[in-house]
């Protein structure tokens, strides 16, 4: 029995390189929405796999791992150096509103719970072996790298580990980006604060990274939220790499997340 009204996945047998879609009904957004899973085939005769959430940017969708990034190449690699364990890669979209929803909990559609909730629940329903058990990380790129840090911050008792690459690191910076001004999103305020849930829930925060290009717009933001964290006395590593705001450098340091990841089980 289904937790949710519809829920339709891929025929394994059309199925290639582990690659599996969804698309389900979400409660918490009141209308359909996809999901790209990358299930290697090592972790099939596991129990309680580990999950790995990777939230995309603005302007895409949950596709974007995978035909931009070739994120589940990357990590079949790393398992068959024995780098890191069989984990699944969850991909959701982050629910199509507007350019981008930041992964905020919008009145009328939670995208936040889209997320924490729904996705998770649909993984464990198409995939055998993932269970209510399953470690739970949360990774993301720009403003997907928002939202992880941001979730990662609010409910730290969901998540096992948090990495996030060339972050959107304040609400306000994603208005130049979008077709219509913030004003339009029915969220402001410590809502939308990464810092503000960090400093709240200070003490019980998962282990969390993130790392951003010395060429990147938003190297500045990234190195200003690194220090806010470190004169809060917030636990985490951050890091600085050659690269710009593009897959060229997400696609070579993805490995550091997948790594991270692996290193806390």
């Amino acid at each position: 029995m289904s937790d949710f009204f519809t829920l339709m996945a891929s025929d394994p047998e059309f199925e290639r390189g582990g690659i599996r879609h969804v698309t389900v009904k979400s409660k918490m957004l009141g209308h359909r929405a996809d999901i790209t899973l990358h299930v290697p085939p090592e972790a099939k005769q596991e129990q309680n796999i580990p999950l790995v959430l990777l939230l995309h940017g603005i302007y895409s969708s949950h596709w974007s791992w995978v035909y931009h990034g070739g994120v589940d190449k990357i990590f079949t690699r790393l398992i068959s150096l024995n780098e890191v364990p069989p984990m699944v890669l969850v991909m959701p979209s982050d629910g199509l509103w507007g350019d981008g929803s930041g992964y905020l909990p919008h009145p009328k559609h939670n995208f936040e719970g889209w997320i924490c909730e729904d996705v998770v629940q649909a993984t464990i329903e198409v995939v055998d072996g993932v269970t209510e058990a399953s470690p739970l990380f949360i990774s993301g790129l720009s403003m997907g790298g928002y939202g992880a840090l941001r979730l990662a911050a609010k409910y730290p008792q969901r998540f096992r580990g948090c990495s996030a690459h060339s972050s959107v690191t304040e609400f306000e910076q994603l208005n130049p980006l979008s077709e219509k001004s913030l004003d339009n999103y029915p969220v402001h305020g410590d809502e939308t604060s990464i810092l503000h849930y960090m400093k709240l829930n200070k003490s019980a925060l998962p282990p969390i990274r993130f790392d951003c290009g010395t060429d990147d717009e938003l190297l500045t933001a990234n190195r200003q939220l690194h220090q806010a964290m470190l004169r809060g006395e917030i636990p985490h590593s951050y890091e600085e790499f050659p690269g710009g705001h593009d897959w060229k450098y997400w696609g070579e340091h993805v490995e550091k997340t997948l790594k991270f990841f692996g290193g806390l089980l």
